[in-house]
């Protein structure tokens, strides 16, 4: 007997809003729209610029977690991709990315086990800052005849993880290249996170100043001590101009600037830098329209708000609340425009506040250009989580 429809869709993947050959007003929403063309500049713009400088650039794949998506980085100029859990690095190894980092320690003897075998199939580099990780890792890649390559984390002022200065780098990478040859030391993790949504571009300026001066001090200490450092490795969307202008780093990883979100768009951008444009984009429709009140049928479900609530793109309108399924838009009294009212079945794009934890709502992502769909994308990597 066949199955009835909605149970073959209850039992099966999610399905895609859309296929490719759609015109946006046929998407199902609330879906993630990826504007191709806004995608293209913002990389020519940020690859041009560390490519110009010398630099390798290391995309940060935990912001789209779309292995198409890392695959148009690495065509566009990208030596690799980070990411933040080894979930996501065996997505992306899967769609055949063979340079992977994970800029993170991990812990534990099934993590080991799991980057040892996939060492054996990329280049794999993990970030660590306590020995116990690096002894796990050395056992996991000798019983696996595979090599991982280890890069020392150091604390530069974001106050989360890292080895606290010149003294335990040393070391800790002679640990490392002791356990040569499971394990490689690759050199320094540097990350000031905290730079990148600090709004004046002179105290992000400062910021990564602050973090290189450790670095120095690390290297020095490492070369001193025969550890050359082969890479030195760290920034992101907000900061990696001034990374690049320190003469210090070898790669910088940004991972928001293909996408872009209204929290990175509030930071003024340094002096002759190009303008992001977002590339993501939500798309939701209006489901109830009463006198001063609109009714989105996208919310927490599919718009994270740690860094504040999404902005619509309505003339007028601005976002008063968010529940799990609805996003309420009232008449913003700030705004130039007096709003035109909206009506039911009306389709508004809304931009997310904050684009990584948005992506891992979603499954898919549709890629756009202009009003005509081009492809849907899987979120691969979507809630690799450990």
């Amino acid at each position: 007997m066949r199955n009835h429809p909605a149970e073959r869709v209850l039992c099966g993947p999610p399905p895609a809003p859309a296929r490719a050959g759609h015109s946006v007003a046929q998407i199902d929403t609330p879906a993630l729209l990826v504007d191709l063309d806004a995608l293209q500049r913002n990389m020519d713009a940020v690859h041009g610029r560390i490519l110009a400088a010398g630099l390798r650039i290391r995309a940060h794949g935990k912001a789209h977690k779309c292995p198409p998506i890392a695959l148009l980085q690495i065509a566009g100029g990208a030596h690799g991709i980070c990411c933040q859990k080894l979930g996501e690095a065996e997505v992306f190894a899967s769609w055949g990315i063979h340079d992977v980092l994970v800029t993170n320690q991990l812990v534990g003897e099934a993590k080991a086990e799991r980057a040892a075998r996939l060492a054996g199939r990329v280049r794999l580099a993990v970030c660590a800052d306590d020995p116990a990780q690096v002894e796990a890792l050395a056992a996991a890649a000798a019983r696996h005849g595979t090599c991982i390559e280890v890069l020392v984390e150091l604390e530069v002022g974001q106050g989360r993880c890292g080895v606290a200065g010149p003294d335990a780098a040393v070391s800790l990478a002679r640990l490392i290249a002791g356990h040569g040859p499971a394990l490689r030391f690759g050199g320094l993790h540097a990350y000031r996170g905290s730079a990148q949504h600090l709004r004046e571009p002179a105290a992000r300026q400062k910021a990564v100043e602050e973090a290189c001066a450790r670095v120095r001090e690390a290297v020095a200490a490492l070369t001193a001590a025969g550890l050359p450092c082969d890479t030195i490795t760290g920034g992101g969307t907000g900061s990696y101009a001034y990374e690049l202008a320190s003469g210090l780093y070898t790669e910088v990883q940004p991972g928001s600037y293909v996408l872009m979100d209204v929290d990175y768009a509030a930071n003024q951008p340094e002096p002759g830098a190009a303008t992001l444009a977002h590339a993501l984009q939500g798309l939701c429709t209006v489901i109830s329209a009463q006198e001063g009140r609109a009714v989105l049928d996208g919310g927490l479900k599919a718009f994270a708000v740690d860094s504040g609530l999404p902005r619509v793109l309505a003339p007028g309108w601005k976002v008063a609340s968010v529940s799990d399924e609805h996003t309420v838009l009232v008449p913003d009294p700030a705004a130039p425009e007096t709003p035109q009212p909206l009506a039911v079945g009306q389709r508004l794009r809304v931009l997310p506040g904050h684009c990584d934890p948005t992506v891992n709502l979603h499954d898919w992502l549709v890629a756009i250009r202009g009003e005509q769909v081009e492809a849907v994308w899987p979120v691969a990597a979507r809630g690799a989580l450990f």
